[in-house]
């Protein structure tokens, strides 16, 4: 206590103690960030022990924060604007320090004997594109041996499941394609997808894969233990189970359209229309049987058509399709015709 008053240590956490606080959580160690965002390990290390006279140039020390912050999935302008602030304290400090090295006379004008001509203008322009294009061809040259990126965020491996049907996230490079049990799934232009895969009762492997436009690909394998149990039929003959893969789009009645779906190769990606809504749209194991119902018509659509078996209201219409590959829009109505 000094002249009455009590003095308390107001704590703040640096950009470094930050960064490091993050990975620790993640529990991910320096060198698989360096891996990951192509950021040397030394230049890491500096940002988290606050060397920032070590750094590059500060335009280069906000893509390193910008890299680092998407990795660890934070805001990448907090960052950089605690970066900032930090620089300028310390740049402050040193004037404070050394008032010596600030000249307060202001000092003649001094032109500079250089003159800038046409030549000399289109030397420089061609400088600028010959750097460029190295630049260009060493990133691509990169790109040619690096894998790409695959972060599964949920769900996590060795995980158990109380249901037969689970969402896959995950993310990758922006250019990278990505296979779900060798199912192609959609990804986003932040390089994020997400995928419904469905389960059957017990281990399931999901097999994930990122292919960038070199060949050059990453694969992960995520394993779920799959709990749920077959419980009695209503008196439609529907599954009354929540967590059977059994879908009931409406209640069933004399007029409705009854499909009876089965994957005899899987996985393959199905989606399902009942009476104008979407009911289903994900990765079917095989093996796996679904249900649904509709008023007036079911629209199939399959990744793999001759490995996609259908029964409608009770018929064996055999395969959806004779070829391997995609079909769309199959309609099956109260005429008991397929479309």
């Amino acid at each position: 206590m000094t002249n009455g008053f009590t003095k308390r240590k107001v704590g703040t956490m640096t950009l470094g103690e930050k960064l490091k606080k993050l990975r620790s959580e993640k529990r991910i160690a320096l060198n698989e960030i360096s891996r990951v965002t192509k950021i040397r390990v030394e230049y890491l290390q500096c940002l988290e022990d606050g060397k920032y006279d070590e750094l590059p140039a500060d335009v280069y020390v906000r893509g390193f924060l910008k890299s680092y912050g998407d990795f660890l999935g934070v805001d990448e302008h907090g960052l950089i604007k605690l970066f900032k602030k930090e620089k300028g304290i310390r740049k402050n400090l040193e004037k404070g320090k050394n008032p010596e090295k600030v000249n307060l006379r202001i000092s003649p004008l001094n032109i500079s004997a250089f003159v800038f001509t046409p030549k000399k203008i289109a030397l420089f322009f061609a400088a600028i594109f010959v750097l460029g294009a190295f630049f260009y061809l060493y990133r691509e040259a990169g790109s040619l041996t690096d894998t790409p990126r695959l972060i599964i965020l949920a769900p996590e491996s060795n995980s158990n499941v109380s249901g037969n049907t689970i969402s896959l996230e995950g993310k990758t490079d922006k250019d990278a394609r990505v296979f779900v049990n060798d199912q192609p799934v959609l990804v986003d232009d932040n390089g994020k997808f997400k995928e419904d895969i469905s389960l059957q009762s017990g281990i399931n492997v999901i097999h994930v894969r990122a292919v960038n436009r070199f060949q050059k690909e990453a694969a992960e394998n995520v394993t779920v233990q799959a709990t749920y149990t077959d419980n009695s039929m209503d008196a439609t003959g529907n599954s009354v189970a929540g967590d059977l893969p059994v879908q009931n789009v409406s209640g069933a009645d004399d007029n409705a359209v009854q499909i009876e779906l089965s994957v005899d190769l899987g996985p393959v990606w199905i989606s399902v229309e009942a009476d104008g809504n979407l009911v289903f749209s994900g990765t079917v194991l095989a093996g796996d049987v679904q249900k649904y119902n509709a008023h007036d018509k079911i629209v199939i659509s399959s990744g793999q058509a001759n490995a996609t078996h259908i029964k409608l209201n009770g018929e064996d219409k055999g395969m959806l399709g004779k070829d391997s590959g995609a079909i769309k829009g199959v309609v099956f109505a109260k005429d008991d015709k397929k479309q």
